[in-house]
């Protein structure tokens, strides 16, 4: 089933990652329904908890403050764990929704045992896109392009230094110097990983031979923990290159990827192209809504290494309020209004007409009494 071509804004912005539990000012603003009223008059209420993707974390600030300013009574508290800490958590009945940067698998669903939930069916949206950079620390140098089976070698270990040939022959006139390179990958559970390791296995099998995994499959290189860190050792570690969020890679080195005979680099408009080329996964119900992303088959302009992040919440809860809170936050989050927020804070590609309105459709089967 395909996807109608999604809404695009230009160049990716950056913002720091702030705590996600205060509350916002009680003024008039845009509503969680997509309108604008005074925030008085909402009757939303209640307290839900989430953790889950680092990735989500500077979108989620701006989705919290806003939907906290429209609805005074509400409280949206969202930690940012990582996506395979998320799930646990989802399973333990630690959070009442998550952000997982992959939806659970069907073997997953199949196996139930959703503790936050009264019943084994759950509900998985998509709800920020955006794209995973490639980003290095070198001494004046801003960019440099690579292709997949360069990146392969880098984070295999196999391609040890910055002045190798093969580095060499993609950047023509560009001074590389005699330096180690140390890639840097998450060390805690992290669908960026999987989104990043899947671009690998996709792309380049007779360099990456491991299967595509949120946990980083080798020995070689140095792991972080989160998003953060990942960030933190490539902007502290001359000679340091890894993968992450493009929101928080600001101020780095950038690696246009390469997708047939160009080299494209990140971009909301690059990365809406490739997941508008993909069809969702079959077999799913109509309110699990997750896609088949394949980077080897990304078409002409679109930046390859796209992550799909979704929220994931019980489609029936123990608790009415809840059950209520849960479904008007993702209402928001997913809406038109919601999706200009993340752009505008992270620089995320907005999900497409069409895609926002099967989101609200699946968002009726929560049950809300």
């Amino acid at each position: 089933m395909k996807i109608t071509r999604l809404s695009s804004l230009a160049a990716v912005g950056a913002v720091a990652a702030l705590s996600l539990a205060g509350c916002a000012a009680n003024e008039g603003t845009t509503s969680s329904t997509g309108g604008t009223e005074d925030s008085a008059a909402s009757s939303i209420s209640g307290t839900i908890e989430a953790t889950g993707a680092s990735s989500q974390e500077a979108a989620q600030q701006a989705w919290v403050t806003a939907f906290q300013t429209a609805n005074p009574d509400a409280t949206v508290l969202y930690t940012a764990t990582g996506s395979g800490t998320g799930r646990e958590n989802f399973i333990s009945g630690a959070s009442d929704f998550i952000g997982s940067d992959r939806a659970y698998t069907a073997d997953e669903i199949a196996a139930g045992g959703f503790g936050a939930c009264t019943s084994d069916d759950i509900l998985e949206v998509p709800a920020y896109i955006s794209p995973v950079a490639i980003a290095f620390n070198l001494e004046g140098i801003d960019t440099l392009n690579l292709d997949a089976a360069t990146i392969a070698g880098i984070f295999a270990g196999d391609i040890a230094n910055w002045n190798d040939d093969a580095i060499a022959a993609l950047n023509e006139g560009v001074e590389l110097p005699d330096q180690a390179i140390v890639p840097v990958h998450r060390a805690d559970a992290s669908g960026t990983q999987e989104t990043f390791t899947a671009y690998l296995e996709a792309t380049a099998p007779e360099v990456w031979t491991n299967e595509a995994s949120d946990e980083w499959p080798l020995q070689s290189g140095e792991g972080a923990d989160g998003t953060s860190g990942v960030v933190d050792a490539i902007t502290n570690g001359v000679g340091y290159i890894g993968f992450a969020d493009a929101s928080r890679t600001e101020g780095l080195g950038q690696v246009a990827v390469q997708n047939g005979d160009e080299f494209v680099a990140y971009s909301a408009d690059a990365t809406a192209a490739l997941v508008e080329a993909s069809p969702l996964e079959e077999g799913r119900s109509a309110h699990d809504l997750a896609f088949a992303v394949d980077p080897a088959a990304a078409p002409a302009g679109a930046y390859p290494i796209a992550l799909v992040s979704y929220l994931i919440a019980c489609t029936e809860y123990e608790d009415a309020e809840v059950a209520a809170l849960v479904k008007e936050y993702i209402s928001y989050v997913t809406s038109e209004d919601g999706q200009q927020v993340a752009a505008e804070a992270a620089g995320s590609a907005p999900l497409s007409s069409a895609l926002q309105e099967q989101i609200a459709t699946a968002l009726d089967a929560i049950v809300v009494e």
